[in-house]
């Protein structure tokens, strides 16, 4: 049975991107299309974000370790849906023009801190194969750390890109929040039993 989960998942997680995929191939995200990628996209980047942190926890709380299993396809679908999200501002909103982008990075905290996230999303996609696991050892772990700080980025990019409302950002900035602290309480638990 455990066989069947891995490929549910990847297929669950590839709903949204087909999702999109179909409004655009056939003329229905609205008025203005390109926000409406930018904001789905990015949204569907933090609760891939939220599922990957969930992990830990869930095995803890559920006592099962089938959870773990899930956690670094999930947190490739992190990266997947943010370089689309980054793909969609630089390459259909901006249309690769490199002066204004990067007047925005300088001048715009939420676009700075966005892109901070999206670069340090860059080294754990690049190590997130079992060959680096083994080749890296220890700093393995260490470096995919950069999750807590890639979530908390994420998190104020889209609160502060938000002018007017932010009961939805503040939403995923708590959950994210809740998850880390729980993980701390986990790595306590550890050490102080361990």
């Amino acid at each position: 049975m455990k066989k069947y989960f891995k490929p549910s998942i990847f297929f669950l997680s590839t709903i949204p991107f087909i999702f999109i995929f179909y409004k655009t191939g056939f003329n229905k995200l609205g008025p203005e299309p390109v926000k409406e990628i930018t904001h789905f996209t990015g949204e569907w980047t933090l609760i891939f974000i939220c599922l990957t942190l969930s992990m830990s926890p869930l095995k803890k709380i559920t006592n099962m370790s089938i959870w773990i299993n899930f956690r670094r396809m999930l947190g490739l679908f992190v990266f997947f849906y943010a370089t689309l999200h980054l793909l969609t501002y630089v390459g259909l909103d901006y249309r690769f023009n490199w002066q204004p982008i990067m007047d925005d990075v300088v001048k715009k905290r939420y676009v700075f801190i966005g892109f901070a996230a999206w670069l340090l999303l860059v080294p754990l996609a690049i190590t997130s194969s079992k060959k680096m696991m083994k080749l890296l050892k220890n700093n393995w772990k260490k470096l995919h750390r950069l999750i807590y700080a890639v979530a908390i980025f994420g998190s104020l990019h889209y609160i502060w890109l938000s002018k007017t409302i932010f009961f939805k950002p503040l939403i995923y900035f708590i959950i994210i929040v809740v998850l880390l602290l729980f993980r701390i309480k986990i790595k306590k638990k550890e050490v102080k039993y361990g």
